[in-house]
């Protein structure tokens, strides 16, 4: 591009700018709320619009995953989150619900919103995205020259008000704050149809709409933080009580009509935290000075660990502020597909160029989300963390029905300790680090994974328990996945054989449960359900006996139903059924796998068959040369060892 289209691009971008600010007086702002009263909102409904003006959707009741772990509920979820956070639909909603009801000028219109949850759970990140829902969507008409950016409404006296509102449609509430108050009296000599109305952006950088207060140390806490100053070099040619030696640059003056974030909130001293009382209930905040009170309008947000709220709420005498919070729990991912997206995420945000191999994430996910779960009678932390993940699980014979609704009820605050997120990515770049060859792999992640957990835990207690799920649980089930994944690549045709197999069980398990006979496909021979067929597939994963007459009930059910719903039918849908096909696949060709894997000097047939494997790993499963070499090599050492 040359100059002149640099220059183009550049001029074009400050005419718009230019156009699309408002200048003119009271009058004309009149006019403009006259044609369009839904111009008129207090900070809260501009918040809830911003947000919902990207779009609305809800849960489909019959996905697996909201009949699973929503129990059906139609959840609400927001474009504008979705494709930012993963596993925190349930948090989000509830910020939400909290702000369609201060929207609406209930009682939580005069509530502090307060994110509390563990760290690296995305607090945070929640605040930076709602706070970019103004900065991206929203302008204000405001009193030129104001330093709180008021809505002009505020210039009619209170005897008109009420006929106002009638005219336009609209309600009005707040004062002019002082400095306005002042400058209408005195240069306008109360002519208010005349006070210069303009429109503004908001601005996290600009400090327009958007205050931030982060924690202060307790030496140097001082409330100008918060509402301002006096100007001390006007303080010789004005009295104390002149609005014209206000400063109203702090963090609710600047944050009127849009956001007030506190940053880790308990951290302050709590008489730094007495202007919420007011700003919360009376939606005013005292002036710097001898001045009077400020009106204030906005949204007050606010974040926390849970270690400083019970420290805080433990101390009775904080009542007053602990009253006007709404407190929603942030707690960690405990959904393993949610957990692998999130790091995902990360890393496709970051400059790697490193091949990262299947199942490396899967690894560290699995490991992040065990570590937050609390251990339960009803079953080991391996089904749980499944069963969270909404998948159907086979122990001890039968497809097992645990309600997930029990086992949150016997762990209500389950993720609000484990294993963060950061800790994780940590972890994952000293395993890129750690790499000659620039991969990652699921061995090298758990190996990292271990050291980072030896050198950083402090509690012996923690360490003991994740150092048990990564050199053991998290390792079984690796080699367990890993078998299933050499030997579907040492399979031909592994999906077609695996269809194959799924169809003729399906026709004989259906038969069986119906009480039909089944029918040949070529000679159209009537016969009966192959029970020794069926038992074959189900053994596979431990259903014996009486237990198989549930078992084929529940396949031949679920297949009718998504048949029902125009879902399409294939063998890997059902879980439990899915496992005993790998299963069956994999018992026929694991002993000549494991030759050809561990052949240390394998001749011209083996060598082929190794070589097709390696291509079917890169090909079909997205490994490289390099990390498929590694993990065959790691099979060989330690998935079949010999006796």
């Amino acid at each position: 591009m040359s100059k002149t289209d640099f220059l183009s691009i550049i001029r074009e971008q400050r005419q718009n700018k230019k156009n699309d600010k408002f200048q003119g007086s009271f009058i004309e702002y009149l006019s403009l709320i006259r044609d369009d009263p839904t111009i008129i909102k207090l900070a809260h409904r501009r918040l809830y619009d911003a947000i919902i003006l990207h779009g609305v959707s809800r849960m489909d009741s019959s996905d697996p995953r909201c009949k699973n772990l929503f129990e059906g509920n139609s959840l609400p979820t927001y474009d504008y989150y979705s494709s930012h956070f993963f596993g925190m639909e349930n948090a989000i909603a509830k910020i939400m619900r909290y702000l369609k009801s201060a929207s609406l000028r209930g009682e939580e219109s005069r509530q502090v919103l307060l994110l509390m949850g563990p760290v690296g759970a995305g607090k945070s990140a929640l605040m930076e995205r709602t706070k970019q829902a103004l900065e991206r969507h929203s302008r204000i008409y405001h009193l030129e020259g104001c330093p709180v950016r008021e809505e002009p409404l505020h210039l009619l006296p209170r005897n008109l008000r009420k006929k106002f509102e009638e005219l336009l449609g609209v309600k009005i509430e707040g004062d002019l704050c002082p400095a306005c108050r002042f400058r209408l009296q005195g240069e306008l000599n109360n002519r208010y149809e005349d006070f210069p109305v303009t429109s503004s952006s908001f601005s996290i950088r600009g400090r327009r709409g958007i205050g931030v207060v982060p924690p202060i140390d307790a030496n140097t806490q001082d409330t100008s933080i918060l509402i301002g100053t006096e100007d001390i070099s006007k303080l010789d040619m004005y009295p104390e009580d002149d609005p014209r030696v206000l400063s109203l640059n702090g963090a609710f003056n600047v944050g009127n009509r849009g956001i007030v974030e506190f940053v880790e909130i308990f951290k302050n001293e709590t008489e730094f935290l007495h202007t919420i009382l007011t700003a919360t209930q009376e939606k005013s905040v005292p002036s710097p000075g001898k001045n009077a009170m400020i009106y204030f309008d906005g949204v007050i947000l606010s974040h926390c660990n849970e270690a400083e709220w019970n420290r805080f709420k433990s101390d009775h005498t904080n009542e007053a502020v602990m009253d006007r919070i709404v407190k929603i729990n942030v707690p960690y991912c405990l959904e393993l597909d949610e957990e692998i997206k999130i790091y995902q995420k990360i890393l496709s945000g970051a400059d790697f160029n490193a091949h990262i191999a299947p199942h490396s994430i899967k690894i560290a996910s699995m490991f992040s989300v065990m570590s937050r779960l609390k251990e339960s009678q009803k079953c080991d932390v391996l089904t749980k963390m499944k069963i969270y993940n909404g998948d159907a699980i086979v122990e001890k014979g039968r497809v097992k029905k645990i309600d997930i609704k029990d086992l949150r009820e016997e762990a209500r605050d389950e993720g609000m300790s484990g294993i963060s997120t950061r800790f994780i990515m940590k972890a994952i770049d000293c395993a890129l680090s750690d790499s000659e060859k620039e991969i990652i792999t699921p061995i090298s992640v758990r190996e990292s994974l271990v050291r980072q957990v030896k050198e950083q835990v402090v509690s012996e207690e923690d360490r003991t328990k994740y150092l048990e799920l990564l050199q053991k649980i998290i390792h079984e089930e690796y080699l367990s996945i890993l078998e299933k994944e050499i030997t579907k690549a040492f399979v031909t045709a592994y999906d077609e054989q695996a269809e194959s197999l799924f169809n003729n069980y399906l026709d004989h398990a259906e038969a069986f449960v119906n009480k039909q006979a089944v029918k040949d496909k070529i000679t159209n021979e009537e016969m009966e359900p192959d029970e020794k067929f069926m038992q074959s597939i189900e053994e596979q994963i431990g259903i014996t006996g009486s237990a198989k007459e549930g078992f084929r009930n529940d396949v031949t059910s679920y297949m009718f139903t998504l048949l029902r719903r125009g879902k399409k039918v294939r063998w890997n849908v059902y879980g439990p059924l899915r496992e005993a096909i790998e299963n069956k696949l994999m018992s026929s060709v694991r002993e000549i796998a494991r030759i050809v894997t561990k052949s240390k000097t394998r001749d011209r047939k083996q060598q082929k068959k190794y070589g097709d494997m390696i291509g079917t790993l890169m090909d079909d499963y997205g490994y490289s040369e390099d990390s498929a070499e590694e993990v065959l090599k790691y099979a060989a050492n330690h998935l079949w060892r010999d006796n």
